[in-house]
């Protein structure tokens, strides 16, 4: 396996590269974060097992189709790790989750119930075109039945991908939508049009076709724990920094 000393690589020469491309703040922020992970699950109880390792390294070589030992070594030296830094990678990532888990999984339902309008979808179909004239000539046509939503966002949508697809977005939750705009699109009838409104991107018309309730599903859930656990990891970082206990 190759190491940065038979590169002719030192390491202070990866940390003054990274400081003069301005990406050492977020590396640094990683190494605290998993300092405030460590800490923690150190003080709860929350460990990671060889089983559960070995279990994770298969599913990676699975994934990566890497069928062999002798396949995972090569993959890993052309990268120029190690298996122990591997595996302590493997025991990082899967401490980090199940203290999320242990942290959180039980303010799911809570969190879901105070937010659950948040994880709301509509089957949604938008044109968006770049002058204001040409959006409004463009509602005046669809009003008057000169033309379908669809046949216009065929017609006159200024991407190809949604021109193609006659304007389909498919189904958006509304965190996907611009604050400004949520409210306006969730809040009219179905079937009826939005718009115009602008945007950077030019002046959008929308047309709702279904309002998807939200469900507390296995992927909600995670999207919960990760939310929590993430605004809980930002503000254990900056009390870190702010008192210099790490």
């Amino acid at each position: 396996m190759m190491n940065l000393s038979q590169a002719g690589i030192e390491a202070n020469e990866v940390v003054d590269w990274l400081k003069k491309e301005l990406q050492i703040q977020p590396i640094l922020q990683n190494i605290l974060h998993q300092k405030i992970i460590a800490k923690t699950a150190g003080e709860r109880g929350v460990t990671v097992s060889d089983e559960e390792i070995q279990a994770e390294g298969d599913r990676f070589r699975l994934e990566y189709r890497l069928e062999k030992a002798s396949d995972t070594l090569a993959w890993l030296a052309e990268r120029t790790i190690s298996a122990n830094e591997w595996e302590a990678g493997i025991r990082d990532r899967l401490l980090k989750k199940k203290l999320a888990v242990a942290l959180f999984d039980k303010e799911v339902e809570k969190f879901f119930a105070e937010h659950r309008l948040e994880f709301d979808k509509i089957l949604l179909y938008q044109i968006i075109v770049p002058y204001e004239k040409v959006a409004r000539e463009v509602l005046y046509q669809i009003e008057e039945q000169e033309i379908s939503f669809y046949e216009a966002a065929h017609l006159y949508d200024m991407d190809e991908r949604r021109r193609l697809l006659c304007g389909c977005e498919g189904k958006i939750p509304r965190s996907r939508l611009q604050p400004d705009i949520a409210p306006a699109v969730f809040s009219t009838p179905l079937h009826e049009i939005v718009g115009p409104l602008k945007t950077d991107l030019g002046y959008h018309l929308f047309l709702a076709e279904e309002l998807i309730r939200a469900e507390l599903t296995s992927e909600i859930r995670q999207q919960i724990i990760d939310r929590l656990f993430a605004q809980w990891l930002s503000m254990e970082l900056n009390y870190t920094l702010h008192n210099q206990q790490l």
